[in-house]
């Protein structure tokens, strides 16, 4: 089959173009497309749509589909994942020759809220917007604080118990701003990012707004 590849932004730079067309194997799935690319690894979070509507990887591929391969808002150091978090990852987005400090947050799914057992938590988010929240949100604390780099990356779907769903990571020259601009971090995403969780019970469920 045929397919139209739409690149956008830093990936259409590497590419050095912002369309290609490929040919592909019948049953192709959207995961498939990145690799016959041969633009090298592939970026995390990059997000996929297929005629202009947002598809999961395995998505199924037909003749003559426009592929779209978005990537990440401010690159790889704000993103929602599906996946587990990869805290190592997110400190190293913030690694910097100028730094004398790494501040780190990392938020894990507790067993009770509120004084309910907890069986696990379901986040949503508003992707796109979301990510360009903490991308501002970032820039913001940089004016506050004399920061190297920031990173944030946050779940979305199912967190079980005891599982990380959010981690924030900022690096600067000297400590008192690492610290204060991370304890800011965490209190203003909740108040800001458009994102809500669904704390599920045993035999009962409910959705909590931001701020939580």
């Amino acid at each position: 089959m045929r397919v139209t590849v739409r690149l956008f932004a830093g990936l259409r730079e590497h590419a050095g173009t912002g369309r290609r067309e490929l040919e592909l194997e019948d049953g192709a799935r959207v995961e498939d497309v990145w690799p016959t690319l041969g633009l090298g690894q592939e970026p995390s979070g990059l997000v996929f749509a297929v005629n202009r509507i947002y598809v999961e990887r395995g998505s199924a591929l037909s003749d003559g589909d426009e592929v779209a391969l978005i990537p990440p808002v401010s690159g790889g150091g704000f993103q929602l994942t599906e996946d587990p978090i990869d805290f190592p990852a997110v400190v190293r987005e913030v690694e910097d020759e100028r730094a004398g400090a790494i501040a780190t947050f990392l938020g894990t799914v507790r067993a009770e809220s509120r004084g309910r057992d907890v069986v696990r938590l379901e986040y949503e988010a508003y992707e796109g917007m979301a990510e360009k929240v903490m991308s501002d949100l970032a820039e913001r604390l940089k004016e506050r604080y004399d920061l190297c780099a920031v990173a944030i990356t946050h779940r979305v779907g199912v967190c079980e118990i005891g599982a990380a769903s959010v981690a924030i990571a900022v690096s600067a020259p000297h400590r008192q701003d690492a610290l204060a601009a991370c304890k800011e971090a965490i209190d203003t995403l909740k108040e800001t990012v458009p994102l809500w969780k669904k704390e599920v019970y045993e035999g009962g469920e409910e959705w909590i707004g931001r701020g939580s």
